[in-house]
C-alpha cells in the first residue's frame, strides 16, 4: 500500500520559524521526515508526497529522508497549491493505487493511529478516515481550527471546520480508495475543491466510514503554540 502526504502548503503561520514549513525541525527532526518514520514504523515503505511551495526544496529533502529511511519517495508537484487540498490527492491520482493511506507533512501522531486506518476493511468506493471522539477539553486540538465530523453508527454524516453539530475530530489520518477521487472531482465541480467537500460527497452515499482511533496522541503543527507543544510532548516522550 502507498502512503500519500500533503505537504503543499506554505505554512504562513509558522514561517517566522522556519521558511518551509514540512521541514521544519520539531525536537531536531524535520516535520515531515517524522511522518515519514511513524509511517516506515507501521511497515509502509512506498510513499508519494505531494509539495507544491518551494517543490524543489521539498523534493531534494524527501529525497535524501527517503535515503535515511530505507523507503521509496517519489514527488508529485501541485502546481495549484495556493488553492483547496483536495487538489493535492487529485494531483497526486497518477501516483496511486486503488488502495492507500493518506497524511498530512504537519501531524504528529502515536503509530497505533495509522495501524487503525490500515486495518480497516475499506471497500472500493468508499474512503475512511480515523476521528477522535474526545470532543471536550481536548489534550493537543484547537477548537478554533480543528475540523469537525458528525459521526453516525460508524459512518461520516458530516465534516467541516465550521459543524455547529459534531461528535468527533479529524486527525488527519485517511484510508482512501478511487472513489475518494471521483467525490472530489464531484466537490470541485460544485465549487468546493477541499477534502472535506469530497468526504462529504461520499458522506451522503453512505460510503465514509469513521475509524475509532482512541484515546491515542495526535496533533496538529499548524502554528507556533501547537509547535511548542508537540516539541514538549515528543521531547519528553510522553502521550495524551
Amino acid at each position: 500500500m502507498r502512503c500519500l502526504i500533503i505537504a503543499a502548503g506554505r505554512g504562513s503561520r509558522l514561517s517566522g520559524r522556519f521558511p518551509l514549513k514540512p521541514l521544519a525541525p520539531l525536537a531536531g527532526t524535520p516535520l515531515i521526515e517524522r511522518v515519514m518514520a511513524l509511517a516506515a514504523g507501521e511497515g509502509l515503505r512506498e510513499f508519494v508526497v505531494v509539495g507544491g511551495y518551494r517543490f524543489s526544496e521539498l523534493a531534494r529533502f524527501v529525497r535524501e529522508a527517503a535515503s535515511r529511511l530505507g523507503v521509496d519517495a517519489k514527488m508529485v508537484e501541485n502546481p495549484d497549491w495556493r488553492l483547496e487540498n483536495g487538489l493535492s490527492l487529485l494531483a497526486a491520482r497518477p501516483a496511486l493505487g486503488h488502495d492507500f493511506v493518506m497524511l498530512m507533512s504537519d501531524h504528529i501522531f502515536d503509530g497505533g493511529l495509522l495501524a487503525v486506518a490500515l486495518a480497516a476493511p475499506v471497500r472500493e468506493g468508499q474512503a475512511a478516515l480515523v476521528v477522535d471522539y474526545r470532543v471536550t477539553n481536548h489534550p493537543t486540538a484547537d477548537l478554533e481550527d480543528v475540523t469537525k465530523v458528525r459521526v453516525r453508527d460508524g459512518r461520516i454524516a458530516d465534516i467541516g471546520k465550521d459543524l455547529p453539530l459534531y461528535n468527533a475530530f479529524d486527525t488527519g489520518i485517511f484510508r482512501g480508495t478511487s472513489g475518494l477521487f471521483a467525490a472530489l472531482e464531484e466537490s470541485r465541480r460544485g465549487g468546493d475543491g477541499s477534502l472535506s467537500g469530497g468526504m462529504r460527497v461520499l458522506a451522503r452515499r453512505g460510503e465514509a466510514l469513521a475509524l475509532d482511533g482512541g484515546a491515542r496522541f495526535w496533533i496538529d503543527v499548524d502554528d507556533e503554540r501547537a509547535f511548542a507543544l508537540a516539541e514538549d510532548i515528543v521531547t519528553r516522550g510522553a502521550t495524551l
